[in-house]
């Protein structure tokens, strides 16, 4: 039986060593630790990853490793979506496709690069399918990079109603947004995995079937708890939403290197070097580490209190 694609999805991130080459050692751990923190599933090989900056052969090699390593305890789905060209594209989605991944993630960018609407988004991802196995399950990705690009109503349906596509990873960044994207979706395969910190708490209790934000990469456990077990215990998941929201305005202090400064701390890897990110994080945002010491020090406070229940 497949997995369903669904939970508390982190976007993983690349650990390089120095001389910019990938650390397998490191990004073994890393997977080990999401799994050991209670992740529902992993988005391989998205923004996250720095997938704009990876080879093609790097993108391919960082799938099959996912795969290989998590060995089915957990859905991996990956993208690695990111070229001009529809014959590049192709290759593109065929490679993460033949690393066994459980879904591969079409970024909605790169479907109207151009930005005309109308059928230009459908009509490539008609394209593409042609080029794909039949029975390859798909997600989509609205990556803010190089730009957003939300799904009209027409496009969510069209997605929803081919039986195709699994899930959505949304980055409108808007609660009522998601509501109405909820209900379009009703009755479909395709679910509806919100991406920004700020309204996962009220997004899962509307009932949207996932959180996959960037500050799953610090503490993933407490999504989790709060996805499984916050309606239960509704006084402190409103303290420990606002921690997660408050901790969330970190994220542009440097992302995906603040996150790899995360692990270095604890121990998953040790180099922070980022292909994205050249400047010094502690340098360029001034009072950067005492932030992040109350990230951590807050996650085990209310690590402490769950377990206490």
């Amino acid at each position: 039986m497949p997995h369903a694609l669904t939970g508390i999805f982190p976007v993983v991130i690349t650990p390089f060593h120095d001389d910019n080459t990938i650390d397998w050692e490191g990004y073994e751990a890393l997977l080990e630790w999401y799994v050991a923190k209670g992740a529902s599933g992993l988005f391989a090989v998205c923004q996250s990853s720095e997938m704009q900056f990876l080879s093609l052969e790097e993108r391919r090699d960082l799938a099959r490793f996912t795969v290989a390593k998590v060995a089915g305890r957990i859905p991996v789905v990956a993208s690695g979506h990111v070229s001009a060209s529809e014959d590049d594209q192709k290759a593109e989605l065929k490679a993460a496709a033949d690393a066994g991944v459980d879904a591969v993630v079409l970024v909605t960018n790169r479907l109207d690069q151009d930005q005309k609407g109308g059928c230009t988004l459908t009509d490539a991802i008609t394209r593409l399918l042609g080029a794909l196995p039949s029975d390859l399950t798909l997600g989509l990705y609205e990556c803010p990079a190089p730009y957003r690009r939300l799904l009209t109503d027409d496009e969510l349906n069209f997605c929803a109603q081919s039986g195709r596509f699994a899930f959505l990873k949304d980055v409108s960044c808007d609660l009522d947004a998601v509501k109405h994207r909820l209900n379009l979706t009703r009755g479909t395969p395709l679910a509806i995995n919100n991406a920004n910190a700020a309204i996962a708490w009220p997004a899962i209790q509307a009932g949207g079937q996932g959180f996959s934000g960037v500050m799953n990469n610090f503490h993933p456990d407490l999504y989790r708890w709060l996805m499984d077990h916050g309606a239960k215990h509704p006084g402190l998941a409103s303290e420990l939403n606002t921690f997660l929201v408050l901790s969330a305005m970190s994220e542009p202090m440097g992302y995906p290197k603040l996150a790899k400064e995360y692990h270095r701390r604890i121990g998953t890897f040790k180099s922070t070097h980022s292909r994205t990110v050249s400047f010094d994080i502690f340098e360029k945002f001034w009072g950067l580490a005492p932030i992040l010491d109350q990230i951590m020090a807050g996650a085990d406070h209310f690590r402490a209190r769950i377990k206490a229940l």
